[in-house]
């Protein structure tokens, strides 16, 4: 196997949105974001999420829509997207019911998984399903 001098980093997680400014503003709420950025024309906003950088456009607009093709959306709420994104929280319960206070779409209430994991799901303002999980604990050794 060849070796290679790349090593790349995960800057980016675009979401494709219909309204950038409402957007940014709702995952300020329901999810407790700071807002990096939002700029002037409401085209670019950025979440401050640590290394990797939460970032919304519109769904549609000239420059991407010519380069790679249309952004496909659910046309139903029994469809999802093909993109999920996950938060992890320290208290899912009470995050999950900031968001959901804050607009979030119930999907799944908070619950405790096989793993080690407390996950709850909703959806955004855009139908995008957003996880909320804790941290997956550490494996308990039995003597």
């Amino acid at each position: 196997m060849a070796t290679s001098s790349l090593n790349p980093a995960f800057a980016y997680t675009v979401v494709y949105v219909k309204d950038v400014a409402k957007s940014i503003d709702f995952y300020a709420k329901a999810f407790g974001y700071h807002v990096r950025r939002l700029d002037n024309s409401h085209r670019w906003g950025e979440l401050d999420s640590g290394p990797t950088t939460i970032a919304f456009t519109p769904i549609h607009q000239r420059e991407t829509d010519q380069r790679s093709g249309a952004v496909q959306t659910s046309q139903t709420v029994s469809e999802r997207p093909p993109l999920e994104v996950c938060f992890n929280y320290a208290d899912v319960d009470a995050a999950y019911k900031r968001a959901v206070e804050n607009g979030a779409v119930a999907v799944s209430q908070p619950e405790d998984e096989e793993w080690g994991q407390r996950v709850g799901y909703v959806r955004d303002i855009d139908g995008i399903v957003v996880r909320m999980g804790s941290y997956v604990a550490k494996p308990v050794k039995e003597d």
